[in-house]
Formats: structure tokens, sequence, C-alpha cells
């Protein structure tokens, strides 16, 4: 979108707005301000109330918005309404305003789950014959005390293909969601490697068991609720 470079405000630890920084140029008294309403937030001094940005159109005003949102973290919501959607909507005012404040409202949830964590040694991945068709395959997964091959679904494959997972990372998989998180490169694979980008990231292989069981948090809008219940 037209504000996607926006990381933040732009701020210092003593909040005093940087000249150039985190997507932010200019408009340094109301980045301080935004600066002070985020501090408040976070201590919890500003619940239940709003903060209203007035100004001439292109001054900034969503652009700070953004970067409110931003220095909150980037889990927190942001949702942007222009008048004229609301009424070239086919659905009602209040019902469209409704719909964009749950956008804007988040909650986390907290669960347990069981995480798959290891080295991957090798994956084969095995086309249909036909040529159509779901594929299917296999990794094999080790830590220091173990190693175990594990079969592949259409959906965790495809999560390995989109992160460009190769034999020598490290990585975690979300075996009740599907998701494939990548921790960086085995220190045993440092030396196979001649050429390394800087961002290249080395940790150690897993010990214990390869299955865990994690908490873990998920951020969701009520929105995102209120679709999950519609299909159920």
């Amino acid at each position: 979108g037209a504000h996607s470079h926006i990381r933040g405000l732009g701020l210092d630890d003593a909040l005093e707005p940087r000249p150039n920084s985190q997507g932010l140029v200019g408009q340094l008294q109301a980045r301080r301000a935004a600066g002070v309403v985020v501090q408040m937030i976070r201590e919890g001094k500003i619940a239940g109330r709003a903060v209203l940005l007035a100004g001439q159109p292109g001054t900034g005003k969503t652009a700070i918005a953004m970067g409110i949102a931003q220095a909150l973290g980037p889990e927190t919501p942001f949702t942007m309404l222009a008048g004229s959607e609301i009424f070239s909507l086919e659905m009602s005012k209040t019902e469209a305003l409704t719909q964009a404040f749950r956008r804007s409202i988040g909650i986390r949830i907290q669960e347990e789950t069981e995480l798959i964590e290891g080295e991957v040694v090798e994956i084969q991945i095995d086309k249909p014959a036909t040529g159509t068709g779901p594929k299917t395959g296999k990794i094999t997964l080790r830590t220091t005390d173990m190693e175990t091959v594990f079969d592949l679904g259409h959906k965790i494959i495809d999560a390995l293909a989109k992160g460009k997972v190769s034999a020598g990372d490290v990585i975690t998989i979300d075996k009740a969601a599907g998701k494939i998180n990548k921790l960086g490169r085995s220190f045993g694979r440092s030396r196979e490697f001649e050429v390394m980008g800087p961002q290249t990231r080395f940790v150690q292989c897993p010990e214990g068991e390869l299955t865990k069981r994690k908490e873990v948090v998920h951020t969701v809008t009520l929105h995102e609720i209120d679709v999950i219940n519609s299909r159920s």
C-alpha cells in the first residue's frame, strides 16, 4: 500500500524525532506527540479513549497513524477507511463501520501446540506419475540425539518450497497449522559453503526429542473470528 514503507515513528529513546527515519520525514512535533501517545498506550493510561489527528489533506495524518501501529508492534491491527468507501459499499453504513472497528481490534490466543524441530537432512518430493494431483514426499530431520523420517502432505511441501528450505536448515513445523519456520543454518554445515551472504544465520542443531510441545500465541482480529464463525 501507499504507507507500506513505514516501520515506526522514527523516534530515539528520548522520544525525539529523527529528521528521516523508519519511513517518515518531517512533521517532527506531530511525531513527538504520537510517541507520547504510544508510551501512554504501553503504560495502560489511555484505555477506552481515542486520538484524533487533524490536518489538511496530504500532511501525513495516515502515515503517523500507521507509525503508531508499527511502534506498538508488528501484530497491531491497522485499518484504513475512507469516507467514500462507506457510501459506496452495498452494506449499511452501520455495518460497514462495525466491520471496520472489528478489523481494528486484535486479541491474543495462547495455546499449546505440537512442533517438530530439527535439522533437515534430506527432502524427497514425489511428483504424480500422471503429472496432475497433489504432491507427496518425505523429510528427514535430526537432532543431536535422534533422526526420523516424516511423511509430507501437499500443504507442508508448498510451505517448504515457499520458505526455500534445504538440507542443513534448522526448522520448526507446526503440525496443526501446517506452518514452517526456518530458524537458520546448522553450524555443522557452516564449512560446506564457500559463498555466504552477510544475512546467513547459523544456529545449533537442536537437542533431545524431535517432537516438542510449546505454548504459542496467535494474534487475530475480531473480524477474522467473525469470518471463521460464519463458515462453520
